[in-house]
C-alpha cells in the first residue's frame, strides 16, 4: 500500500513537471490602459491563445507601460527580453521612414483609405521586421486623428507658441512648422503633462482624449480626421520558431482573428469615445475652411520631406498606395 502511494505521488509529480515543461509563458508589454480598446484586444488575443492552445501558450499582457515604456518596447522584442510587443508604428519613423508612413497628415485619413494604406506598407514592414529578427503578427489603427486645444483656433497661426505634445516625429514636425513648441510626453505621462500646465496641445484620436481624461484639461478638440496611425504586435522570430507546428498555428490564427476584431472596435468605439467626450463637456467641431488649408499645407511638405527621406522604399509605398 505504502509502495503504491509513493508510486502514485511519483506519478503525480512527474505528470506536474511534465505540464509545466510543456506550458510556456510570454510576455506582451503595451504602452497603454488596461481599458483602452487595443489593450483590450489583445487580452482577448492571449486568451484565444490560450484557449486554442489548451494552454500550452500562456501570453501575459503588461499594459500601461508597466514592464517597458513605449520607446523601449521595440528593443525589448528584437532583444528576446520579451517575446511580443505592441507598438505604435510612428514612434519608429527617425529608425526607418517606412514605420511612419501612416502618420504622415493627410495622406490616407479615413479607414478605407487607411486600409488601403497598410495593404501598401505591410509587405515592407514584414521584410524590415525579418531582417531584425521579428514578425508582423498584426495591425490595428486608432481612431482618425484631431486636435486638442484650449480655446477655439480659426487657423494654424493660432497655433503658435502652443505648448503641444509631440510623440512622434510627425507631431513634432507638425508642430515647427505651425510655430508651436513641441514637447516629447508619452501617453502614459499626458494626463499630469496636461494638469502641470506641461502640454496645452495635442493631436490624437478620441480614444486617446478619453482615456486620460483630457476634458478636465482642455475642452475643445477639432475633427481634422489628420490620419490613422496603427498599433502593430510584433513577436520575436526565434520564441515563434521554438514552438510546436500546432501552437504556430493557433497563435496566428488568433492573431488574424484579432487584426480584424480590432479594425472593426476602432471604428466603433470611434463614435462611442466621440460621445462620451461631448457628455463630458467636450466641445467637438470640424476644422474651419483656412485651417483645412493651412493643415494641408503641412500635410504636403510633410510628404515631401518624407519622401526624399525614405528614398525608393518610401516611392514604391506611395505608389502602391495610389494605384489601388
Amino acid at each position: 500500500m505504502r509502495f503504491d502511494r509513493a508510486l502514485l505521488t511519483s506519478a503525480l509529480c512527474l505528470g506536474l513537471v511534465q505540464a509545466a515543461a510543456a506550458q510556456t509563458k510570454w510576455d506582451l508589454p503595451a504602452a497603454y490602459p488596461a481599458a483602452n480598446f487595443h489593450t483590450e484586444n489583445l487580452v482577448q488575443f492571449a486568451g484565444d491563445v490560450d484557449k486554442a492552445t489548451g494552454g500550452k501558450l500562456k501570453i501575459t499582457v503588461h499594459a500601461n507601460a508597466s514592464l517597458f515604456k513605449a520607446p523601449e518596447i521595440k528593443r525589448a522584442v528584437q532583444g528576446g527580453q520579451a517575446q511580443l510587443g505592441e507598438i505604435l508604428l510612428a514612434n519608429f519613423q527617425n529608425e526607418w521612414q517606412v514605420f511612419g508612413a501612416d502618420g504622415l497628415p493627410f495622406l490616407a485619413d479615413s479607414y478605407d483609405e487607411s486600409a488601403k494604406l497598410y495593404k501598401a506598407q505591410k509587405p515592407l514592414l514584414e521584410k524590415k521586421l525579418g531582417d531584425q529578427g521579428m514578425m508582423l503578427l498584426y495591425a490595428v489603427p486608432w481612431p482618425p486623428q484631431g486636435i486638442y486645444v484650449k480655446k477655439p483656433i480659426a487657423s494654424a497661426a493660432d497655433l503658435k507658441g502652443v505648448k503641444w505634445r509631440a510623440y512622434s516625429p510627425a507631431t513634432a514636425r507638425i508642430a515647427e512648422l505651425v510655430g508651436a513648441q513641441p514637447v516629447t510626453v508619452q501617453a502614459a505621462e499626458l494626463s499630469q503633462a496636461m494638469a502641470t500646465g506641461v502640454v496645452e496641445s495635442y493631436m490624437s484620436s478620441g480614444a486617446t482624449g478619453y482615456d486620460t481624461k483630457t476634458y478636465e484639461h482642455i475642452k475643445y478638440w477639432v475633427d481634422t480626421q489628420a490620419w490613422l496611425p496603427k498599433n502593430a504586435v510584433i513577436m520575436n522570430k526565434a520564441a515563434y520558431d521554438a514552438l510546436d507546428k500546432p501552437t504556430q498555428t493557433a497563435l496566428l490564427k488568433a492573431a488574424a482573428d484579432a487584426e480584424t476584431r480590432g479594425w472593426a472596435l476602432s471604428k466603433q468605439k470611434n463614435g462611442e469615445y466621440i460621445d462620451l467626450l461631448k457628455k463630458a463637456g467636450m466641445t467637438i467641431a470640424p476644422p474651419s475652411p483656412q485651417l483645412k488649408a493651412d493643415l494641408k499645407k503641412v500635410g504636403d511638405t510633410m510628404l515631401k520631406e518624407w519622401l526624399d527621406k525614405a528614398g525608393p522604399e518610401g516611392k514604391q509605398l506611395v505608389d502602391a498606395y495610389n494605384a489601388k
